[in-house]
């Protein structure tokens, strides 16, 4: 059942943090909280296609976890080769579109084919748009953006002077996506750390201290509710100052 609430954001994006810490404070391996993460994951999903929310962005791989040990690393591949084969036919019976976003170049062959799969078996659905930032990074990904223009420039296809916001937004991962209403990061932490940067320019951000794998529909709703009272004035003044 549908639980449309008023005010709703058309795009919800969430830093997923804390699996670690939740792990740890149960004296449990970092990758059984990785684990329970991804049943946030799951439950999240499902409950932001229970409200009808449009566009939902989840920061599932950043560009620099790479850095972190590589039996942590081989944990985080194996959910997601785990969430690709137990999740899809939900997804698909959801009307959920699937899209992934950042280099997937860098990733196992095999996660390359689940996600191309994915992408395609989900492509004709016109449900939300669920989209995995993995192996992302929001300053390579303006600098690709910038070279790709450049480029353009360069090659005589392209007036400098033309470059507006709105063309530079277009050769962005997200150029299929409205921008971000709200920024949700669970954990404590108070940063976007290299996250959606040039898209959240006007997002409102919501800071909690729940560690990810304790976010749930509660949360979710609790989150598009706080939303929904904020007055998002855009570089204006607010209606209540000019009245």
């Amino acid at each position: 059942m549908k639980e449309h609430l008023p005010n709703q954001p058309r795009h919800v994006a969430i830093i997923m943090d804390g699996n670690g810490r939740w792990a740890k404070k149960r004296h449990l391996p970092r990758e059984a909280g990785h684990y329970a993460g991804m049943g946030a994951v799951r439950e999240v999903v499902r409950a932001a296609t229970d409200t009808g929310l449009a566009n939902l962005t989840l920061f599932a791989f950043s560009s620099e976890n790479w850095k972190r040990p590589k039996t942590e690393v081989g944990a985080l591949m194996a959910l997601f080769r785990a969430y690709f084969r137990s999740d899809m036919d939900e997804l698909v019976e959801r009307n959920v579109r699937m899209r992934i976003i950042g280099h997937r170049s860098r990733v196992a062959p095999d996660i390359q084919q689940m996600i191309e799969d994915s992408e395609k078996r989900t492509i004709a659905n016109t449900g939300m748009n669920l989209t995995f930032a993995f192996d992302y990074g929001g300053q390579e990904e303006i600098a690709n953006a910038a070279r790709e223009l450049a480029r353009a420039a360069a090659e005589g296809r392209l007036d400098p002077e033309t470059i507006t916001p709105e063309l530079f937004a277009a050769r962005l991962f997200t150029s299929a996506l409205p921008e971000p209403d709200l920024v949700i990061r669970t954990s404590g932490e108070r940063r976007l750390s290299n996250f959606l940067l040039w898209q959240s320019a006007y997002a409102e951000l919501l800071f909690l201290d729940t560690l990810w794998p304790d976010f749930g529909r509660a949360e979710l709703l609790q989150a598009m509710e706080n939303f929904a009272a904020r007055d998002r004035r855009f570089g204006a003044v607010s209606s209540e100052a000019v009245a």
